[in-house]
């Protein structure tokens, strides 16, 4: 069993974040197998080295050790363009010119309203070539019909194992058209996640319940780029008092907040039933 920890530095990490590691590190040295850190910082806007050098410290702090080196997404840029590029060459990505609000909107008019995913088109040659002349942002978009096409048969028997909720068919339609890359940003989430997952020989991916969603479209992915299909294990979610789950966005009691008002790693560790 090959578990990871791969935390965003776009902040520090609070309970909830000590649980998920906590919950992959105890589960590969249980199996007497492996334990991985990845740090997932390809969002260069919100990305600071402060917050990379606090989750090392977290970690240590925690009683965590892990392999070394550890992958740090921003530097493997061209591992995820050959990836994007095998998906672009077979006519299963598009650019996509419409803005994040024009995409809302899209969803906004749909025939069953809000709720219902997007889904578009390459747009004809002669006017993507204009608006490339004219240098207007765009994102490669996984066309799933395209997708659906590609795998015929092989759709509809896309699958993932969750050791907590089973085996469960993945319905990657429910995400609609996803963004792959943005011509600022060479990769987005999904495409890196899985890419890392297959390379750095993951068996387990073991997170937050939270993400169980995006696992469809990532078992869309393993598929589309012929990489293996790990087990899965969503694990519940660390709670506040309020009853809300904890997260950055909320300014979460951070761990080197407790750990500054003398909290110990063995009191949080007990906290979260370990």
């Amino acid at each position: 069993m090959i578990t990871r920890f791969a935390p965003s530095p776009t902040g520090y990490l609070h309970r909830g974040h000590a649980f998920s590691a906590l919950t992959a590190f105890a589960a590969a040295r249980e199996a007497g197998d492996r334990f991985i850190v990845r740090i997932e910082d390809i969002d260069a806007t919100r990305c600071r080295p402060e917050y990379e050098a606090a989750i090392f410290e977290d970690l240590a702090w925690l009683g965590l050790s892990w392999e070394s080196p550890v992958r740090r997404q921003s530097d493997h840029m061209a591992d995820y363009r050959i990836a994007l590029d095998s998906l672009t060459a077979r006519g299963l990505a598009y650019r996509c010119f419409r803005t994040r609000r024009e995409v809302v909107d899209a969803m906004a008019s749909a025939p069953h309203g809000p709720q219902e995913a997007f889904t578009g088109a390459a747009l004809p040659a002669a006017e993507e070539a204009r608006r490339l002349g004219a240098g207007e942002a765009f994102a490669w978009r996984l066309s799933l019909l395209a997708a659906r096409d590609e795998l015929g048969a092989a759709w509809d028997d896309l699958s993932f194992v969750d050791e907590i909720a089973g085996p469960t068919k993945a319905r990657p339609e429910l995400a609609g058209d996803i963004v792959l890359a943005r011509k600022d940003v060479g990769v987005a989430y999904h495409l890196a996640v899985v890419h890392d997952d297959a390379l750095q020989e993951i068996t387990h991916v073991i997170r937050g319940e939270d993400l169980f969603e995006a696992t469809h479209i990532q078992r869309l992915l393993q598929a589309l780029l012929g990489l293996p299909k790990p087990v899965y294990r969503h694990h519940r979610l660390v709670m506040g008092d309020d009853g809300k789950r904890l997260a950055k966005r909320d300014k979460a009691e951070t761990l080197s907040e407790l750990r500054a008002r003398g909290v110990t790693a063995a009191d949080v560790r007990a906290g979260l039933c370990f």
